[in-house]
This record gives C-alpha cells, structure tokens and sequence, in this order.
C-alpha cells in the first residue's frame, strides 16, 4: 500500500498498531525512534555523576529526578518501537549494549565538570524540546503519545538546566570563565544536534513524506537558533566567532557555515567509532552484565513465586 503523504493525510495520528504498514514504514519509523530511545537512555548515563558532583542537596536530588526520568522515557520509547513489530524491546536493548545502536552526536561525549552540566540540559535539551514538541504530530500514534508525558518533563529539565546556568553566569569571574569556556567547547556539537543539512540527510525526504518528522533538520536548526541565541546572551556568553552564524534579517534566518563545522567527526560518532562514545556504552554493557543473575532469577521463578527446583 502507499502512505498518504503529509497534506494529504486526514489527521496529525494517522496510523496505530492495528493498521496496516509498508514494510518500509515500519523499519523507518522503528529505526527513528530507537535513534531516540538509545539518546534518551545515554543522555543519563553522561549526567547520572553529577548526582554525587551537585554543589547542594537540592541539585542532587533535581538531577537524580531527571536522570529517572530520562531512562524512564528510554523506556516509553523502545515500547512505542515495539510496536512496530521489527525488533523487540531486547534487541534494542542489546544492539545499545553491544555499540551498534546509534544515539545522539551530543551524548557521545564525557561532561568534565559542572560548568559543562547546562550545555546539556540547557541548551541540547533546549534542542531536543524543539524536535520534540514538532514530533506531537508524528504519524505513528504510539510515539506521539509518548512524546505528549516526554515533553511535559523535558520542560522541567530545561528549566533546572536555566537555573543551573543563571546561578553560574551571576557566580564569582571564575564562575563566568569557566561557563564561557565550557560554551565555546560545547557550541560546535549543539550546532550539529540536528543532524547534517537537509540536502545531506539519509532519511529526511521520506520521513517527512510519510510524516513521522513534521520539520526539517535545517527548520528545526533555524527554530532552536532563533530562540536560544538571544537567551546565551542574556546570561552574558559570548556566541564564539568559529563556527560562524550569521543572521538574515528580511528573512529571519540564520545561517549556518557548513564548513565550519566538523562533519567528519560528526559521522565517525555516529558510527560509535570515538573512544568516548564506546567508552559510555562499555558502561552501559557492565551495568547490564552486573544484573545479569537477577533477569536469570526472575525468569526462572514460575508464577507462584517459589524459585524453580530441579527433580
């Protein structure tokens, strides 16, 4: 069958578990969301350090709360993969494990201090809210209404990520310094958070097409662009002059020089070919071996709860 293009489709939910698919639409649609599950889970894992590294109580107990919530959302969207009917829940999980799930550039690599802790929740989550909020209409209903509870909650997280940068950009010179300085290492990879230029991307023709994305990576780019600079300079950071943007007035639009930014080791991170980003996943795999014994144990134990014996 042929799936009705965007303008043409009837409503913003157009299919659900029980309609019929191209074979094509589903390894699309599951191969998208995976990409967002697996970000979701690695998102906590480079943030789960900061519970102890918080300077306060109330800081680690705010990013504990985050860090649940992203592999709470990890969770919702490998179910809403599920679905789908392509690969399990497992599988997903294992190809994470085993370094060939891919996830965003952003979460393959380390925060080294906490200057560098807003970047992510600030402004990647900034992005991510972004894309998001354009995915409320995606055509797989299952994504869309796990995106409604992923969305609610990644707006808190933006605004612990706000306070988080508010109180260093009002802190002592050391504290501006050291924020400036984690801006200026952090803005090439926001800058890339979207993904190549629309006449560079793999997927985007027939995402769009069949409506799983609402909006293009360079939309989404400009989006973020128009609303994120003038907040970086509200909190006195100072946007670096490599790589260039440059803003179009009588359009509204940014520009963005392609060749300023590194696409090489864009591609090579999402490839999982950086020592960072295998380093996370190698993290995620003893965590999952650890526990092994306890998934044995409780697969083995029949309904009525007594452990199995043999005869």
């Amino acid at each position: 069958m042929d799936l009705p293009t965007v303008e043409e489709r009837a409503g913003p939910r157009q299919f659900g578990p029980t309609d019929e698919m191209p074979l094509e639409y589903r390894e699309a649609a599951t191969r998208m969301i995976q990409f967002h599950a697996n970000s979701e889970i690695m998102g906590a894992y480079i943030e789960r350090p900061f519970i102890r590294q918080a300077p306060s109580l109330d800081r680690k107990l705010a990013v504990s709360a985050q860090v649940q919530d992203e592999i709470g959302h990890g969770q919702l969207l490998y179910r809403a993969a599920e679905n789908l009917g392509v690969k399990t829940r497992e599988e997903m999980l294992d190809e994470l494990a085993n370094g060939k799930g891919k996830f965003l550039n952003c979460f393959h690599y380390p925060l080294d201090n906490w200057y560098e802790l807003p970047m992510i929740m600030f402004f990647v989550d900034g992005a991510a809210m972004r894309r998001q909020a354009s995915l409320k209409r995606t055509s797989w209903e299952p994504y869309a209404h796990a995106i409604d509870k992923i969305c609610f909650e990644e707006g808190f997280h933006i605004k612990h990520g706000e306070d988080i940068l508010r109180e260093l950009a009002n802190g002592t010179r050391r504290d501006q310094e050291k924020l400036q300085e984690a801006f200026e290492k952090w803005w090439p990879r926001i800058l890339q958070f979207f993904g190549p230029t629309d006449d560079q991307s793999t997927h985007d023709d027939f995402s769009q097409t069949v409506g799983l994305k609402t909006m293009s990576n360079d939309a989404l780019r400009n989006a973020f662009l128009n609303a994120y600079l003038p907040k970086a300079e509200k909190y006195g950071l100072e946007i670096p002059e490599y790589p260039r943007v440059e803003y179009h007035e009588s359009e509204d639009h940014y520009e963005v020089y392609e060749e300023d930014l590194d696409w090489d080791e864009f591609f090579t991170v999402a490839r999982n070919e950086l020592p960072t980003g295998r380093g996370q996943i190698a993290k995620r795999r003893r965590s999952q071996d650890a526990v092994e014994w306890v998934r044995e144990a409780i697969e083995s134990t029949p309904t009525g709860g007594q452990p199995a014996t043999a005869d």
